[in-house]
């Protein structure tokens, strides 16, 4: 299956800080993200896993590979959109995330979904 063929999977993220389970002087910044994904194609797809790679300010990498997201595997049919919420803990005050979904179409083939790369940061450290 080639990219035009590709079912269109569009990934939106959102992500919160929570003071309140960090730690700032054990380098302890937790973030909460929310992510939706939306099928704008004409078949049905299914998540089947997800890579991740989390990177600090430090450059320290974490690679995450896992099924399903939330324990779950959902199943979108067309215009169906799937939110869930997870999160992640780094060293330092601002990272980044970018991976994949690793997708099915009805008819059995599968895909990478890329997930476009979204910044972590506490507030007002970045400007």
């Amino acid at each position: 299956m080639d990219n035009d063929d590709q079912p269109h999977i569009n990934i939106t993220v959102k992500v919160n800080y929570l003071a309140e389970q960090s730690d700032e002087a054990d380098n302890r910044f937790v973030f909460a993200y929310t992510i939706t994904l939306t099928n704008y194609s004409d078949t049905t797809v299914k998540l089947l896993g997800r890579h991740w790679i989390i990177t600090d300010a430090n450059h320290h990498v974490q690679e995450v590979r896992g099924q399903g997201v939330v324990g779950e595997q959902p199943v979108l049919k067309p215009k169906q959109s799937f939110e869930y919420t997870s999160g992640t803990v780094l060293a330092t005050q601002v990272g980044t995330m970018s991976g994949s979904y690793r997708m099915a179409a009805e008819d059995g083939a599968e895909f990478d979904a890329p997930i476009p790369q979204f910044v972590l940061s506490v507030p007002r450290v970045l400007h």
